[in-house]
């Protein structure tokens, strides 16, 4: 099989590349130029690039460096800088990977001839009942079936996941038995194009005007101070939301940025029991779900899944079995399958609680 292999510079990578290549496959690495400004973490940096190309020499294979700088900039970085300024959280990655990894890197690999394309992502692609399913990583710590969460059938019959059978553990020892210099290096943790030494407040005022917001408490309407940028206010945030004031711990219920207002309040007055969705974002791993379907729902990369009812009245919304803390709008949601809680389902986009 000829098997393109997306190669990021990290560990997890560099071994899905070894593995494919001790298998016996026709393997050629591809390294994707996406931020053309500073980096100093994810996966965009030139040491990243160099990373990639000599674990590549050393497996003796092929690596090209695909350049997709002006996509990744029109389908990432400028919705995430649009959102902000309509006071939602997006997650670059999961769009990184949804317009740019499996969309473009799948249409060049079949022009290019290849018979599928693999990554270093701990999920797994499994055939069950007669078609293949994506199912989350068998490292629990480490699963990354969250940002895959919008892979389609189409994508599936060609996607190939070589670790995600494996514990990071194996996975660094994989590496350490194939000599790669990537074997010991640590795991990307931040968005590629913010720097993590300066963060998304200085990224975000080099590009916008932020603005100035009043903080109102979301049941009595008490205003209880104020914030210098109401972009960087999440719905759902509790870390530095007015610590100071009485020792209470408030959430930010929403982010109203043309008003300039944020409000806030205690758990119990900003739950949610239903997540209203972006119909246009609502994606299927195969059949469309049907209204009244029972899924587990999760919202962030390790959060904890819970059990929703998807339902229609006009617009789709999924119903939670129990309150939860707010969920910002502009952030994914991914539906498991109910009674086999590791296969995705699908997913969406909330627009708001």
């Amino acid at each position: 099989m000829k098997v393109l292999v997306a190669m990021s510079g990290g560990v997890d990578s560099s071994v899905a590349a070894g593995l494919l290549v001790e298998q016996g496959h026709e393997v050629v690495g591809a390294t994707l130029k996406l931020w053309g400004g500073v980096s100093d973490s994810g996966c965009c940096s030139v040491a990243d690039v160099d990373d990639a190309r000599r674990v590549a020499q050393l497996l003796g294979i092929d690596h090209h460096v695909f350049n997709y700088t002006d996509e990744f900039n029109r389908h990432v970085v400028e919705p995430f800088i649009d959102a902000h300024v309509r006071g939602q959280s997006p997650n670059p990655c999961i769009e990184c990977n949804r317009h740019i990894k499996f969309d473009l890197l799948f249409e060049r690999a079949e022009r290019l001839g290849f018979d599928a394309v693999a990554t270093g992502h701990h999920a797994r692609v499994v055939e069950h009942d007669g078609r293949r399913e994506l199912l989350r990583g068998a490292d629990a710590q480490k699963d990354q079936s969250y940002v895959l969460g919008y892979l389609d059938d189409a994508h599936l019959r060609k996607l190939v996941l070589p670790i995600g059978d494996m514990e990071k553990s194996e996975v660094r020892e994989h590496a350490a038995r194939f000599g790669l210099p990537t074997w010991d290096k640590p795991d990307s943790q931040d968005v590629c194009f913010i720097e993590a030494s300066k963060g998304r407040e200085v990224f975000l005022r080099r590009r916008i005007a932020l603005t100035p917001a009043t903080i109102v408490d979301r049941r009595t309407g008490e205003v209880l101070g104020q914030t210098d940028a109401a972009e960087l206010m999440t719905v759902g945030q509790r870390r530095g939301v007015l610590p100071d004031r009485d020792g209470e711990k408030r959430f930010v219920s929403s982010v109203d940025v043309s008003a300039g207002r944020v409000e806030v309040g205690r758990l119990e007055d900003v739950v949610v029991s239903r997540l209203r969705l972006i119909q246009t974002s609502l994606s299927f791993t195969h059949d469309a779900l049907a209204n009244g379907a029972r899924v587990l729902v999760q919202w962030s990369a390790h959060g904890t899944a819970q059990i929703a009812t998807l339902r229609y009245d006009g617009e789709w919304y999924l119903d939670l079995a129990k309150p939860a803390r707010p969920v910002a709008p502009g952030q994914s949601v991914v539906m498991y399958r109910a009674d086999e809680p590791s296969i995705v389902e699908g997913a969406a986009i909330v627009s708001r609680a």
